[in-house]
């Protein structure tokens, strides 16, 4: 899980039901950054679009796309700088 701080305190995250206390901190907003849909055939796709990224997939299941969507907003639509550091922080390869 990723909580990006800006300098004036404000908090950006993707939502998960274990950071929901940061929500009541202060004042909250939710925006959706994607859609997760099955498409014709039954596959999943992440699309990305509103935040200007790409549609993953086709995947056969659902927790495939969401777990696609979660990595690509956590490399992508997340400060790099912060991403790094985590990532450093954490012991992985920041390459």
């Amino acid at each position: 899980m990723l909580v990006e701080v800006s300098p004036n305190g404000e908090l950006t995250f993707l939502y998960d039901d274990n950071l929901r206390g940061l929500m009541d901190s202060g004042q909250a907003k939710v925006t959706r950054a994607s859609d997760v849909e099955p498409d014709e055939n039954g596959q999943w796709t992440a699309d990305l679009k509103r935040v200007g990224g790409p549609v993953l997939g086709p995947f056969r299941l659902r927790e495939e796309a969401l777990t696609a969507e979660k990595e690509w907003l956590e490399a992508n639509h997340f400060g790099k700088d912060y991403a790094k550091a985590y990532t450093e922080s954490k012991g992985g390869d920041n390459a």
